[in-house]
């Protein structure tokens, strides 16, 4: 198994490649690694709707918070302010959502709101749509294996 101190660096390579205003961009392995690495530190926070969370599933542990509401869509106006008073100041913050776009934005955001250690896990809860439309097969946390519940 691979240590922080080679999964760390290689996320920050991916995000300067990238050009991504953020810390890093973690594969979902290596956002598990880090995880459990880093107990106290960091923090996996899952960007989808609660929608989303109830029906599709979620992550045991993550900390939820809507980047955007249910329904329309809308952007969620407290969002800064309600992770804030979950997470310390340095905390390593590892973004999640459906494939890795909300969750891009959401990393942006944190970053631009002086929190230092944002991370986006490429790929997302489910990935990309696979040659038959469906999300989950291919690609993101649940594809890899990792944990997670159905609610």
């Amino acid at each position: 198994m691979e240590t922080v101190d080679e999964i760390l660096p290689r996320a920050q390579q991916r995000a300067e490649e990238m050009g991504l205003a953020y810390e890093g961009a973690l594969l979902p392995v290596e956002a598990q690694a880090v995880l459990t690495s880093l107990p106290q530190q960091a923090r996996l926070v899952d960007v989808r709707c609660k929608a989303e969370l109830d029906w599709v599933g979620r992550i045991p542990g993550a900390i939820e918070v809507e980047l955007r509401t249910y329904p329309g869509m809308q952007p969620n106006p407290d969002f800064v302010e309600q992770l804030t008073q979950q997470v310390a100041d340095d905390a390593v913050l590892l973004f999640i959502c459906r494939s890795g776009g909300r969750s891009d934005h959401a990393a942006t955001l944190m970053q631009q709101n002086g929190f230092v250690n944002c991370y986006n896990v490429l790929e997302g809860f489910e990935g990309d749509k696979d040659e038959t439309g469906h999300r989950g097969r291919q690609g993101g946390w649940k594809a890899a294996g990792l944990p997670w519940v159905q609610s």
